[in-house]
């Protein structure tokens, strides 16, 4: 699941502890494919006899689901089997908690006051004209910074609805650390320390 957008696999592949997971917005080819596949026989050589491999649904159109599970099954052959499993929306509903149902309350309620504002801006002798191709989008950043923000869903229309950059691209090394891949850490990211001031006073002896 995640359409175009790879954090499902990539979060669930750092939990469960996954050799490999592949998605959209990390391009990978069959040179790729083949070093995952040579990990995977020598890891199978050592004590853990297990792999776990992931795929978002749309990260690639040719590198398919089958194609992946019939690659690694035909080089696995005599070292390990492979059994494929599609989860689809198996990841996906529940029973709503009381969280759930008040946030959707009052989202409800904002986008209803939000579009009977607009509503009134457009109405014109008896009729509701718009010039110009204006949506709302409610982003889902607002359960984190709890802000009513609306954004215009023009800017999503030509990037599959995700964002140019993303946060969590940046732990996806940590899987194949986890994973005992031969790889190193970029590390020219540097951030400034908070001042931090002493407030106690001097100590008495």
């Amino acid at each position: 699941m995640g359409g175009y957008c790879g954090y499902l696999a990539t979060m669930a592949g750092l939990a469960a502890g996954a050799d490999a997971a592949y998605i959209f917005e990390e391009k990978f080819n069959i040179r790729d494919l083949e070093t995952n596949v040579q990990h995977l026989l020598e890891k199978m050589k050592t004590t853990v006899k297990r792999g776990l491999i992931l795929r978002n649904e749309n990260c690639n159109s040719n590198y398919t689901t089958d194609f992946i599970f019939n690659l690694y099954s035909e080089e696995g052959k005599g070292v390990f089997d492979c059994r494929k499993n599609v989860l689809g929306h198996m990841q996906q509903g529940g029973t709503p908690t009381p969280f759930d149902r008040t946030f959707a309350t009052k989202m409800g309620a904002k986008s209803v006051l939000w579009l009977t504002e607009k509503l009134k801006e457009c109405y014109r002798h008896g009729t509701v004209t718009r010039q110009n191709a204006s949506f709302a989008y409610l982003s889902k950043e607002n359960v984190r910074c709890n802000a009513d923000l609306f954004y215009s869903l023009l800017c999503f229309l030509c990037r599959h609805r995700i964002p140019k950059t993303e946060w969590w691209l940046k732990i996806r090394p940590i899987m194949k650390i986890l994973a005992k891949y031969d790889i190193k850490l970029d590390t020219s990211e540097h951030t400034n320390m908070e001042h931090v001031v002493n407030k106690t006073g001097s100590l008495r002896k």
